[in-house]
């Protein structure tokens, strides 16, 4: 254990207090007007963990030289904070937007729930198993910004269901990928290395997922059945209809996005055309949702920066388990450390059982919603709805509780089913 090491573990774990003390920032943002903005600053969750980064970076400019620093920010992998602001922006663009409403809204047809009831449980089953095949970042992008169209914008909604909402989002979300090897960021860690195909994945992850996800969606649906049904008749979109064309235009963006989710150069190269096709048609477009889509990427590098500095504790704890305490252990990490990061740590580790395996990236999902900095596309969620709760601010033990149940679902479908 180096000395940048130590400093490295030090600041994450203050990192960690931050995420929980926001709003003492947002507090001091009102008793020290002088200086507002920085408070302000600091009291934005996707800012911790960059904040906390810059700090350790001059740090080790300071006691390594600024060839060390700079050599270590180079041999970090920044494609999924790129990846996760490209596919932000494109999957919440109008068309895409109005493309998933619609199909939500024809699904929910067939649902026999009454008001918003159907609607509310499609999006919380369809869209994070839709996940699958769009990405986690683009489905959590799509159904947070359906539900705080259809749910959180709505008057009287009570903080209860705003909560419990979302700790179900988080959940659902980061077990709705497991049906492929490509869309959730902790199974892409390890499919190629492993050998885990789709085939796989169905078999072993994705039934068990599409469960789950189910029986959370349709518990929070009844148990909030009062205020659903009292929620008003989902009207149609205010402004005009896109054309075929630019549905099926945007379609294209995503998808290539998508298939070239390793690629940065590819990937951001669409990235920008599609910025040039919004520029030039901009009455096809709604606000783009570029600020939220920047402060998740700093968030997400930020996390990319800290976690590089971890291994040397959390590669020997793995080490030391056994593949039923290596469930719950990735479980509990997980909380406290992106579940990519957690399943990239144990995919170094050779001679591993099929069973140590399994163990180590199901926990890594099923812990995915306990935190904002669980899973990569949480942060996405959290930056589209944050601004609908009391004092614009989602407090870390709320969601926590609030996906505990939704947890302990996918818990039992993991490991007894």
């Amino acid at each position: 254990m180096t000395t940048i090491q130590m400093v490295g573990a030090g600041l994450f774990a203050v990192a960690l207090v931050h995420t929980f003390s926001t709003k003492f920032f947002e507090r001091m943002a009102h008793r020290r007007p002088d200086h507002a903005g920085v408070w302000h600053l600091l009291g934005e969750v996707e800012v911790v963990f960059g904040f906390w980064a810059m700090v350790l970076v001059v740090a080790m400019m300071a006691t390594q030289g600024r060839e060390t620093a700079t050599a270590y920010l180079d041999s970090r992998n920044f494609t999924e904070p790129m990846f996760v602001f490209a596919i932000m922006v494109i999957a919440g663009s109008r068309a895409v937007l109005q493309m998933a409403r619609d199909s939500v809204h024809t699904i929910a047809r067939f649902v026999p729930l009454g008001g918003g009831m159907a609607f509310y449980f499609v999006a919380l089953a369809f869209v994070p198993l839709l996940g699958s095949l769009i990405t986690e970042p683009a489905a959590m992008t799509l159904a947070a910004m359906m539900l705080r169209d259809r749910i959180f914008s709505v008057g009287g909604v009570s903080q209860k269901l705003k909560y419990a909402t979302l700790g179900v989002l988080f959940v659902n979300i980061s077990i709705g990928g497991t049906l492929t090897p490509f869309a959730a960021p902790p199974v892409l860690m390890v499919a190629a290395k492993w050998n885990w195909d789709v085939w796989h994945m169905l078999a072993h992850f994705g039934w068990k997922a599409a469960i789950a996800v189910t029986v959370n969606a349709l518990v929070t649906a009844l148990v909030f059945r009062r205020e659903l049904a009292e929620l008003p008749r989902a009207q149609g979109d205010r402004a005009a209809r896109l054309p075929a064309w630019v549905c099926a235009l945007h379609l294209l963006f995503l998808a290539g996005v998508v298939a070239f989710a390793h690629h940065p150069p590819v990937f951001m190269g669409l990235f920008l055309f599609f910025m040039g096709f919004a520029t030039a048609y901009p009455k096809f477009q709604d606000r783009l949702i570029l600020r939220e889509g920047l402060l998740v990427a700093f968030f997400l590098a930020g996390l990319v920066v800290l976690g590089g500095q971890q291994q040397w504790w959390l590669e020997p704890l793995l080490r030391g388990m056994d593949a039923t305490t290596v469930y719950f252990g990735a479980t509990v990490l997980t909380a406290v450390t992106d579940n990519a990061a957690l399943t990239y740590l144990g995919s170094l580790v050779e001679g591993l059982s099929d069973e140590f395996k399994y163990a180590l990236v199901a926990g890594a999902v099923t812990g995915g919603g306990l935190t904002v900095i669980a899973n990569a596309p949480n942060p996405a969620g959290f930056a589209i709805l944050r601004g609908h709760f009391e004092d614009e601010a989602i407090h870390p033990l709320g969601l926590l509780v609030a996906a505990l149940p939704p947890t302990l679902t996918a818990v039992l479908a993991f490991q007894l089913l």
